[in-house]
């Protein structure tokens, strides 16, 4: 039975909401308890990993609002994850599910993805935190990868629902100290297995060698160099034991500000101009030490700029740019579209989905992220001047900003392990906060501040734009960010290699203990096999011919702007209206192209940086050299793949980009079948990217949200809540709205 709708305030009707209806009697629940029991699949524990309460006769939910249908099963907690053992679990090793965490199960919720715990007291949606006074009949998790889950407790015994909820709440909300996180479990009982290869060919630059080489592989060792006056952190505890400094530098005045006010070198580009950063030093209000202070940053300057030789452009962006708190404001807002409790809320929300995206400012974020990295590289590529970021740590800005340039100017930094070895360089070595910033200590004065999350958003928009540029998929960076919550590997969960070397040993002076080793995220084998790991690798990626001296005129690609939507107010025909023959079309409305309120948006790129912008998109591109992004509002997109991957609304079965990949790798398969049989074919200049994974191949089987939604196992097809679209009027004012929907095409 259904609930009456309430009318709102704003005059439209409420969606009505479902009341739970049970078709088995609460008896014939507890009678069968035993039989339940013995279908309950084992739980797998990972090593060091401890049961710390659990429930059994609980019902997950799936997302539907008519029938709440679910599943049977025990509600673990452990000092990991919350785990959901379901009675058929059996049913999903199937070759549906071949994308597989091995470490993290479908049903698994690591204690650091935990967003929000809700409970339902009669009917009534009720955050929990701390201490309850009365539990909850139904459970709901929001988690940090925007799943949603729904546990039933109704028919739970009472003294296991206190146990369950209590624990739940208590291990995911309760401040942790460093040493008590499940890392260090693992590490300690994991100590005396079988090594891993962390490396990967990844560069850790954790080692003076590893900074040797980069300088080497830029050029820059010209006019840089490799300093240790840091090892044993004896200097400074922010900085990397080794880094780079100008060459002219003498290494005592590193040692002066605790290496503060430091120009530390990023990268180099082909024509020798460079990318620095720096940390402000300590403000002081005593005249005499600001005196010292500023003779010190004058003699730092005199080294970094020497007109006409050396030019240099300084950018700061604790005053000029992004706040913290812009950015946390901001993905707050952003990640409320896709926690969708059901279907109803789904549609509800639909009608104001561009308002509501566009009041977020998330996307504006990453475009003013995008517009900066363009502005420092056309002072880099096309001024030939050294640009320094400056920042009061310089680990937070800084790093997504010297990272957005090395991706677009590097070709190297769009290959897997020189993305792998960028991020060590500028985020791991480069000390951001990691601990603090996903707040994985649950601390209360603290909170997250998805930095990293943005970065990879600017890159995915990037890898959307020019995929045949990037050796690794959307799916890749999917499986990053979902790594920032999986507390097995030590790359997230540091706020500075000095803390990570403190913790595990590492600058310990007592010669009889054994150091941690600590997992890296980079070892994809440890998450998964061989053929999944075939899915973080983009198949259209074509290497560089090792023997080309130069762009060749048969190695560019055509560029595919015209395929986007023009870039005007005008309105388009009437013809391309927002209804469609078939309602499953809907979802062609979803993903952001508000041309009319986004296309104009505010602090446009100066002259110089627009001609530098405008000219760069005039010409063909060449993927292995400087990338731009385009920046108009119609062309930053919601990354749907990630966010809206568990919504089986937002599904397009055998449609979306997998499918146009899958027929493009048939093609491909064609080509390098004829190619096979070409005389000359061993004197191709086009080197065929490497077979496809198999589970491409069947596009009518695959979800838009592939490998995240290959097919759902209960019908999504959308039931319009038609008294809501009544006061948008007829199919005729719809298609005048043309400009607030996108194209299927783009999603």
């Amino acid at each position: 039975m259904l609930a009456k709708g309430v009318v709102g305030g704003s005059g439209g009707t409420k969606a009505p909401k479902p009341s739970f209806v049970s078709y088995v009697r609460p008896e014939e629940i507890h009678t069968n308890e035993k039989e339940i029991t013995e279908k309950e699949v084992t739980l797998h524990l990972l090593p060091g990993e401890q049961l710390l309460c659990e429930a059994s006769t609980v019902l997950k939910y799936v997302q539907e609002d008519s029938c709440q249908r679910g599943v049977y099963g025990r509600l673990v907690c452990t000092d990991f994850k919350i785990a959901f053992l379901g009675d058929d679990e059996s049913a999903l090793d199937n070759d549906e599910t071949l994308f597989k965490n091995k470490v993290v199960g479908e049903n698994d919720i690591t204690l650091h993805c935990v967003d929000q715990i809700y409970g339902v007291f009669d009917e009534k949606k009720k955050t929990l935190f701390g201490q309850l006074k009365k539990y909850p009949e139904k459970l709901i998790i929001h988690c940090k990868d925007l799943r949603v889950f729904h546990f039933c407790l109704r028919y739970t015994k009472e003294e296991e629902v206190k146990r369950i909820v209590s624990g739940i709440i208590h291990h995911t909300q309760a401040p942790k100290l460093l040493k008590r996180l499940f890392l260090f479990s693992y590490a300690t009982a994991a100590q005396n297995s079988k090594p891993t290869n962390p490396r990967n060919h990844t560069v850790m630059f954790d080692t003076l060698k590893d900074w040797c080489w980069e300088l080497e592989r830029t050029k820059g060792n010209m006019k840089y160099k490799a300093v240790s006056v840091n090892e044993g952190y004896k200097i400074c505890e922010r900085l990397p034991a080794y880094f780079v400094v100008p060459t002219p530098l003498p290494e005592e005045d590193v040692q002066r500000f605790q290496g503060h006010g430091i120009p530390i070198w990023c990268w180099s580009c082909h024509n020798g101009s460079a990318l620095l950063k720096m940390s402000a030093l300590p403000k002081e209000q005593d005249d005499g030490i600001l005196q010292i202070q500023k003779s010190f940053l004058d003699g730092i300057y005199k080294t970094i700029h020497r007109p006409p030789y050396e030019i240099v452009k300084t950018e700061d962006l604790s005053s000029n740019f992004l706040s913290l708190q812009e950015i946390q404001t901001a993905y707050c807002k952003f990640k409320q579209l896709f926690l969708i409790d059901n279907s109803t809320e789904f549609w509800d929300t639909d009608i104001k989905w561009f308002s509501l995206l566009e009041s977020s400012s998330w996307l504006d974020i990453i475009r003013r992220c995008l517009k900066k990295a363009i502005e420092i590289t056309e002072c880099l590529e096309a001024q030939n001047m050294n640009v320094l970021l400056l920042e009061e740590n310089a680990s937070d800005l800084c790093c997504l900003l010297s990272s957005l340039v090395q991706v677009m100017m590097d070709p190297h930094s769009r290959t897997r392990t020189g993305f792998q070895s960028l991020i060590q360089k500028e985020w791991v070595m480069g000390g951001h906060c990691f601990l603090d910033r996903c707040n994985h200590l649950h601390q209360s004065d603290k909170e997250e501040v998805p930095v990293f999350l943005l970065f990879l958003d600017c890159v995915w928009q990037l890898v959307h734009q020019h995929s045949p540029a990037f050796e690794f998929t959307e799916t890749y960076l999917t499986v990053l960010s979902d790594s920032l919550y999986i507390p097995i590997f030590s790359t997230f969960f540091f706020n500075s290699p000095h803390q990570k070397d403190t913790n595990t040993g590492r600058e310990s002076s007592d010669t009889q203990s054994k150091p941690l080793n600590l997992l890296s995220v980079w070892d994809w084998s440890v998450q998964f096999e061989p053929k999944a790991q075939t899915l973080l690798r983009n198949p259209l990626y074509v290497e560089k011919p090792k023997l080309d001296k130069g762009p060749r005129k048969g190695m560019r690609f055509k560029h595919q702007r015209q395929l986007s939507l023009p870039l005007t107010q005008s309105k388009s025909s009437p013809k391309r209206g927002f209804f469609r023959e078939e309602t499953d079309h809907l979802f062609k409305n979803l993903l952001g192209k508000r041309i009319s309120k986004l296309i104009n948006s505010s602090d446009e790129l100066q002259d110089n940086c627009r001609e530098f912008y405008d000219s760069w998109h005039s010409k063909p591109t060449d993927y292995h050299s400087l990338l731009l992004p385009h920046i108009e509002g119609p062309e930053i997109k919601v990354w749907a793949q990630r966010y809206l991957r568990w919504i089986p609304e937002a599904q397009i079965l055998g449609g979306g980009r997998v499918a146009t990949m899958s027929k493009l790798l048939e093609m491909m398969e064609e080509v390098q079948s004829l190619q096979e049989k070409i005389d000359e074919r061993h004197h191709s200049q086009v080197l065929l990217p490497a077979e496809a994974p198999c589970l491409l191949r069947n596009s009518t089987r695959l979800s838009s949200l592939f490998p995240f939604a290959l097919l759902q196992r209960h019908s999504s097809k959308p039931i319009l809540p038609t008294s809501g679209w009544k006061t948008l009027g007829d199919e005729e004012d719809l298609a005048k709205r043309e400009d607030e929907f996108v194209d299927l095409g783009d999603v």
